[in-house]
């Protein structure tokens, strides 16, 4: 008898324990251990870890819990990083991919588990596992870029220095798309002189270019997002430039890492006389740039947007809501539906009102901010 009573009150306990448990549960649903997974590419790019801690805000006051991981830059790292959180049962995964064609491995295990995925800032390309892309207008990026160029230009006959993100990065094709689209007709017309890439030149008569001609001058000019590469090929086409191709020049820089390091090295050759450079993101150390003088502009993607809209989108998910879209977007398999947001052009004449006015950055952070 005694012995059944012991077996007895071990098993009330374990259920007891089992409800406890149930109970102090800190996601959605008691039986997933989180319930909202996010994998961003890298935590060497100030951009992904200022994500990060806006990505904690966001979920801070709902009852749904998230985890957070970095692929550094290794599509095999994230793929690791999908299946850590599948096993930790999550319901919905928010991915920025590394390579977004590399990425299809990953999304698709998520989707054979019943995870939604929203694909984050950048799209994943070439797979039907994805749901949603929360994005900025990429295309609205390049072109804001390219007019930007255009309206500081002054006569014509202008060197014009083209370059771009990684051509593993979907993205980057679409930056460029709308940079090119906007600049070409001002290359045809003699306003601009493609002074870097025999394959741009070969194409200047084209107004709007297939994907593959894209990916000719793109893989001529990439930069890779990576300042160090940015800066090297900027110094072998200094070095390559003729008298003709230096003096006033305009560079399309692809954003605000690769802009600070290819101003550096145009500002240090004594033939280039000025020289006005684009950049996007709005990080800290290219504002104070761009206030000093030493880049031009900025594409400001208010990422509290970006971020809201995502948490926003996950949160109608696991409420049983359909998230809201304002479009779609072509991945190569599927048209996936998208929210995009819109971006602001930020320069010397607008810097403090749109980025320390809104409370984005504190004045603090910057020297000679008038």
């Amino acid at each position: 008898m005694k012995k059944n009573n012991m077996w007895k009150w071990a098993g009330l306990l374990a259920a007891s324990m089992v409800f406890v448990a149930g109970c102090n549960s800190t996601g959605g649903d008691s039986s997933s251990g989180v319930d909202v997974g996010i994998v961003l590419p890298t935590k060497d790019e100030p951009r992904w870890v200022q994500d990060e801690q806006r990505f904690k805000d966001a979920l801070a006051d709902s009852d749904y819990s998230t985890e957070i991981l970095f692929s550094q830059g290794s599509s095999a790292k994230e793929k690791e990083n999908v299946d850590a959180l599948l096993n930790k049962g999550i319901d919905v995964l928010i991915i920025t991919p590394h390579d977004g064609a590399a990425a299809g491995a990953a999304v698709e295990a998520a989707k054979q588990e019943g995870v939604t995925v929203i694909s984050y800032d950048r799209l994943i390309t070439d797979t039907d596992a994805v749901d949603y892309y929360v994005t900025f207008d990429s295309l609205a990026v390049g072109a804001a870029q390219a007019q930007y160029l255009i309206d500081n230009a002054d006569g014509s006959g202008i060197p014009l220095y083209l370059y771009a993100g990684a051509a593993s990065d979907n993205n980057a094709f679409l930056f460029f798309q709308g940079a090119w689209e906007v600049l070409q007709p001002k290359i045809a017309d003699g306003t601009f002189v493609i002074a870097n890439s025999s394959e741009a030149e070969a194409l200047s008569d084209k107004a709007e270019l297939s994907r593959d001609e894209l990916g000719k001058i793109i893989g001529q000019v990439t930069t890779n997002w990576d300042p160090n590469e940015a800066k090297n090929k900027a110094q072998t086409h200094l070095t390559a430039a003729a008298d003709d191709q230096k003096g006033d020049v305009a560079i399309l820089a692809p954003n605000d890492g690769t802009a600070r390091a290819i101003a550096d090295v145009f500002g240090s050759d004594s033939a280039i006389t000025s020289f006005f450079v684009t950049g996007q993101d709005a990080e800290k150390a290219s504002i104070q740039y761009i206030i000093d003088g030493q880049q031009s502009m900025t594409v400001f993607k208010d990422v509290r947007t970006l971020v809201q809209d995502a948490m926003g989108m996950a949160v109608d998910i696991l409420d049983g809501n359909d998230p809201e879209t304002t479009g779609s977007y072509d991945n190569g398999a599927v048209e996936v539906k998208a929210k995009q947001t819109d971006v602001i052009v930020v320069d010397q004449e607008n810097v403090k009102a749109e980025l320390i006015d809104s409370e984005y950055y504190e004045a603090s952070e910057f020297t000679g901010l008038e």
